[in-house]
Order: structure tokens, then sequence, then C-alpha cells
């Protein structure tokens, strides 16, 4: 476990670099509140279900032969996926989205996102967004993506974003721990990755009002959280809204969820 004192140097260094809400004057926002409505969805295992799987495992996994079915009906129906910036872009300037947008999430930075998920998204041309624990990817974890597959992925057009560094309630923690956990995420993926990290994931959804503090102090554009929903508003940036995808869900449960969204 790193030393306190260390810990607070390291976050005394990720503050100098912070910037409230940093983003580009293309994307300023224009002064209009806006609600759109874009179904994200939310994944975690893409994998075959192990043997020893536990009912928690079962949820949160879907097979990977159902995971290509939801893509080849999202592209039948005329979906094209967009990216987080995208949404931002939207809300906060009126710019344009396809007539039918759709953002994919896959949380932890599971090794199945580089095995199955990210060769199903180009067979369909589409890209996702990927929340990485990076503190797993440091320590080599043979479970989670490594940095030269993260790397890999982000040259393609995938979105590499932060999920902290070690995947731990953020509720009830000091303002340094807070720092390090949430902005030394994103500065891990910048240094490797060599682009901007400007999307984040709490842990298990779960964040207080010091969190939120963080957050809006940072140069984090948005948040996503467990909520259910898939209307999006201006002035909600830091509790955006998914859609849970569970491991029995198959096309036509697919299609009722996208339904029921509206």
């Amino acid at each position: 476990m790193i030393g306190y004192r260390l810990l607070s140097a390291i976050v005394l260094s990720c503050l100098l670099t912070l910037t409230p809400n940093a983003q580009s004057d293309d994307d300023a926002f224009d002064g209009t509140l806006r609600r759109i409505h874009v179904p994200i969805l939310m994944y975690h295992y893409v994998s075959p279900l192990p043997p020893e799987a536990d009912v928690y495992r079962v949820d949160l996994t879907v097979e990977p032969d159902v995971f290509r079915a939801h893509m080849q009906y999202l592209r039948q129906q005329g979906y094209e996926t967009i990216s987080l910036y995208d949404l931002h872009a939207a809300l906060n300037t009126g710019a344009a989205l396809p007539p039918r947008p759709i953002i994919l999430t896959f949380d932890d930075g599971h090794r199945d996102h580089f095995d199955y998920v990210f060769p199903i998204l180009q067979e369909f041309n589409y890209t996702g967004t990927f929340f990485v624990i990076t503190g797993r990817t440091d320590a080599n974890d043979p479970a989670h993506l490594n940095w030269q597959q993260i790397q890999t992925m982000a040259e393609a057009g995938m979105s590499i974003e932060g999920h902290t560094k070690h995947h731990q309630d953020l509720r009830g923690r000091d303002y340094a721990y807070l720092v390090y956990e949430i902005i030394g995420s994103i500065e891990s993926i910048a240094a490797h990755t060599g682009q901007s990290a400007a999307m984040f994931a709490y842990p298990a959804g779960r964040y207080d009002d010091d969190v939120l503090r963080v957050m809006n102090s940072s140069q984090i554009l948005r948040a996503v959280t467990t909520q259910y929903g898939a209307y999006h508003t201006t002035d909600n940036a830091m509790e955006v809204s998914r859609i849970r995808i569970h491991g029995n869900v198959g096309v036509p449960g697919l299609a009722q969820v996208l339904d029921a969204s509206r």
C-alpha cells in the first residue's frame, strides 16, 4: 500500500495540472440547456462463462456470440456509435449527432475486452468507451488489459477513460485519496496512450458530495453512473445515467431495453 506522505506528494503533483472542466473552445457551453436521448449501454465481462462462475459473474457476463448478435442487431436497426465527447458537444453546443446514436461502454478493463470486444466492434465498424482500472494494468494483472493492448485500442479509435487506480469505494474518503484515485487514473491513461482522457466511471457507481466536488474541480468533462436512464442534460455532467446489460439479455431483451428507454 502506498505511504500517505508519498500519496500526498503525488496528489500535489496532480493538483498542479488541474484545470476546472477543461474543454476545447469548440465544445464550450453556449448557454443553452439541452436534453438529449442517447442510450449508453454498460457491459462488464464479454467472454465464455467460466465453470466456477458465481451468481455475480453470471449476471455480469455476456457470451461473445451474444455480444456479436447485439452488435448485429444495432447495425441492422441503424444505430451509430458515438463517444461521450460527441454527446458532451451535442449537449453543450448543439453539435449534430447521427439519427440513431448509441454509446457502448465497458467497465473494469478486463482482458476479454481486447480478446473479444475489440475485434467484434471493429467487425461492425463501431467504437466503444473502455473504463480501465489503471492500478491493475500497472501491476500487469493478467486478468486485465495491459498498456500495449490499451494503446492498440486507443490508436484504433476506442476511448480509454478513467475508472480509478484501484476500484475502491470513493465514499467517505479524504481529498488527497480522491485526487490520487480519480485524477491519477486519468493522468496514467494520458501518459501511456498520448491521448487526453476526460471521462470517468465511478467504481460500482458509488460517490458522494466530496467526490463530486473533486470531479467538478478537475479536467473531467462527464462521469457515468450505474443509474438507469437514457436522457442526458447539459447540467448533469457528473451524474450521467446508463443502461446495464445483464448476462441473460439476448437480442429480444436488448430490443426491449432500447424501446423502454424512450
